[in-house]
């Protein structure tokens, strides 16, 4: 397996309240994220979400779609949401939030292995072509974001 770590900051002017509800309510992401092809809840966790497991299919630039779940292991409301994903990737992926002064700061970092034969095969030569789909997926969420909060989501990303 190969592992891959990418960090993605963005910034806006909308509230933090309404950024963290979008962002929280994952099963609603195939409605304004591009990339995401479904959402499934196979199972619930308690009424902040924690221990909730849900399937995801996402679909970037690249001719392939990867499907995995991810268990919700962190809730701390407008602070912090963190999850595993376990399937065709595996690994931790946490959102955390914050203020800047008028700004609403969005950070998330995904440290996942992928575990496709072909991906693990191929990752040498090709961590420069999935560094650049996942950055394609995440603009895609900002725009979409960018769209549902009526405010300017711009990418910051390192």
């Amino acid at each position: 397996m190969k592992e891959y770590h990418f960090v993605t900051i963005w910034r806006t002017k909308a509230p933090l309240s309404e950024v963290y509800r979008e962002i929280h309510a994952s099963d609603s992401w195939p409605q304004w994220w591009p990339a995401v092809k479904k959402v499934e809840t196979l199972s619930k966790g308690n009424d902040q979400d924690l221990g909730t497991v849900r399937r995801m299919t996402w679909k970037g630039a690249l001719p392939y779609s990867l499907a995995f779940d991810m268990k919700s292991t962190i809730v701390e409301p407008e602070k912090v949401l963190a999850g595993d994903a376990f399937g065709e990737l595996e690994g931790h992926g946490r959102w955390e939030f914050s203020r800047e002064g008028e700004d609403t700061i969005i950070r998330y970092d995904w440290k996942v292995y992928t575990t496709k034969a072909w991906m693990n095969l191929f990752a040498p030569i090709a961590k420069p072509m999935f560094q650049w789909n996942h950055d394609h997926v995440m603009k895609g969420g900002a725009e979409g974001l960018s769209q549902r909060l009526g405010a300017a989501v711009i990418d910051e990303s390192p």
